[in-house]
């Protein structure tokens, strides 16, 4: 199995990059360190607006124009789905509690909201209200997650102490999903995006952000 073939790897504005999203032109990263959310011009590389969110942006997806951000908030860090309306503010209104109270990452295919349960491999497909209308299992742990064209792509592991990462590829549509690991991520990645051509991702003990070419 290859690994990633590499296209830029840039410094986080903020330390410790957790969730990365697009809506619209912009690259949205959330920080586990300052807890804020920031836009950042992904071709100036330069922070455009930037927001403190309601706890830890855990994971972050892109929905329209808005956000969507999978926070843990309060001591016991209850994950709670949030909505941002960039360049505006959090919607006080907006919460949907994540199922089991767990969820890391948070991606969106156009119609769904998508959580990932990292340790127990799960992604859970949420209706508008927060139920949970379908559980895909995979065989690793889940780190990050984007939906392109209809296929979810994860950025997966067995040991988030190590190297050993992949880009797993899924296709839901079948009434069981195939799910393929395509490529190796060396390093401790953490989350995943789509700009329309390539993928991003992080790089959070490096305070870098990478992106990599599409694969397959």
């Amino acid at each position: 199995m290859n690994d990633i073939r590499e296209v830029h790897r840039l410094p986080s504005p903020a330390p410790k990059p957790q969730s990365l999203a697009f809506a619209g032109p912009l690259l949205w990263m959330g920080s586990r360190e300052t807890k804020n959310i920031y836009a950042i011009d992904p071709v100036a590389w330069l922070v455009r607006w930037q927001i403190a969110a309601p706890g830890t942006p855990w994971g972050m997806t892109g929905v329209e124009d808005e956000l969507r951000v999978l926070c843990g908030e309060s001591d016991d860090d209850r994950r709670i789905i949030r909505r941002c309306l960039p360049g505006q503010k959090f919607d006080p209104n907006f919460a949907i509690p994540c199922p089991d109270d767990s969820g890391s990452q948070l991606s969106y295919d156009g119609r769904r909201l998508h959580v990932s349960q990292w340790y127990p491999k799960k992604v859970l497909t949420l209706a508008s209200d927060g139920t949970v209308e379908r559980i895909i299992s995979v065989p690793h742990g889940i780190c990050g997650q984007v939906f392109v064209e209809r296929i979810l792509w994860l950025v997966t592991t067995d040991a988030e102490d190590t190297n050993d990462y992949w880009l797993t590829r899924v296709d839901p549509r079948p009434a069981t999903p195939v799910i393929e690991d395509v490529a190796r991520i060396p390093f401790q990645a953490r989350a995943l995006a789509w700009d329309g051509e390539k993928f991003w991702t992080n790089h959070r003990e490096q305070n870098e952000i990478v992106a990599f070419a599409r694969v397959g």
